[in-house]
């Protein structure tokens, strides 16, 4: 038995609460999974897991095993990144995560200049519109756009963005121009969602939220289609500032209904707290965090 590889599987088991979601989440057959865990408690003589109806109880025993096996795993990384080389220099792998318009338009060229100033790291950049976890995802660095959740992450505001409702002046001159959200009704709205669409957008006037309803006449399934589609002026488009500050600047989209534009929303790079930090995310930490900030406040409307 691979002691070690037992040790991981426990814990994966542990903090996903399951057997079957700890099989989803390493990649391996439930069987396997479950076999490493018995092995590991045949070992040592010793029942560490109550499978239940609720999922998977720790025994006293297996709670203090757990909380020994945690120590050594991480006292195992630090030795493997010290031996690397990892905190003598910059170099290694990294996993950063970004939503996908965001990311293209503004981490991806930030991305490049920290990769040609430092050659000996590499970078995975997803992105994605989907909330990522560190631990299941394996990533080391995510921006974030809106209010964070406590957690024991670290966080960087980065700057913040707003949610804007836009047209094109071609459009506003044939239909006119909504004051309120109640004038949705009567504009033709293009939404953007996945599988069903919304039929709402709530605003703020004097911190009180307000509804506007409406009859979506385009809906699409990416944000790119939603803002061609009202450069086109088939209508009312609701969008982050960052993704049309051009078409604003340019005269190609006109902001309205902008005294009930909801409170902006914190962007934020976000990564593990850990005893000891890598020098390769140190240094993309230090690298990336005055570019982007300088890139929002470029880009604020």
């Amino acid at each position: 038995m691979d002691r070690l590889d037992a040790m991981s599987v426990l814990i994966a088991a542990v903090e996903s609460g399951s057997l079957s979601k700890a099989s989803r989440n390493l990649r391996l057959p439930l069987a396997t999974v479950s076999r490493k865990v018995a092995d590991l408690e045949a070992h040592l003589n010793s029942t560490l897991l109550i499978r239940s109806g609720k999922g998977l109880e720790l025994t006293p025993a297996g709670r203090s095993y757990v909380t020994a096996v945690k120590a050594i795993l991480e006292q195992l990384t630090e030795a493997e990144r010290a031996a690397a080389g990892e905190y003598t220099e910059p170099r290694g792998d990294l996993a950063v995560t970004a939503p996908i318009m965001f990311g293209r338009m503004h981490v991806l060229p930030v991305v490049a200049r920290f990769l040609s100033a430092f050659p000996d790291v590499a970078v995975a950049l997803v992105l994605t519109d989907r909330i990522t976890h560190f631990l299941d995802d394996q990533v080391d660095v995510a921006l974030r756009i809106g209010v964070l959740p406590d957690s024991s992450l670290i966080a960087t505001g980065l700057g913040s963005i707003r949610r804007l409702v836009c047209a094109s002046p071609g459009y506003l001159a044939t239909n006119g121009v909504p004051t309120t959200p109640d004038d949705l009704a009567r504009h033709s709205v293009i939404s953007f969602g996945g599988v069903s669409s919304p039929t709402t957008w709530t605003f703020e006037s004097k911190g009180v939220a307000v509804t506007g309803s409406f009859r979506s006449r385009l809906s699409v399934n990416t944000i790119d289609a939603a803002i061609d589609a009202g450069l086109c002026g088939m209508g009312l488009i609701r969008v982050n500032s960052y993704q049309v500050v051009d078409h604003v600047r340019s005269g190609q989209l006109a902001v309205v209904l902008e005294d009930f534009a909801p409170a902006s929303r914190p962007v934020h790079l976000v990564y593990d707290k850990q005893n000891r930090l890598p020098l390769k995310l140190r240094a993309f930490v230090d690298f990336v965090v005055p570019h982007l900030r300088e890139r929002l406040a470029q880009a604020a409307l």
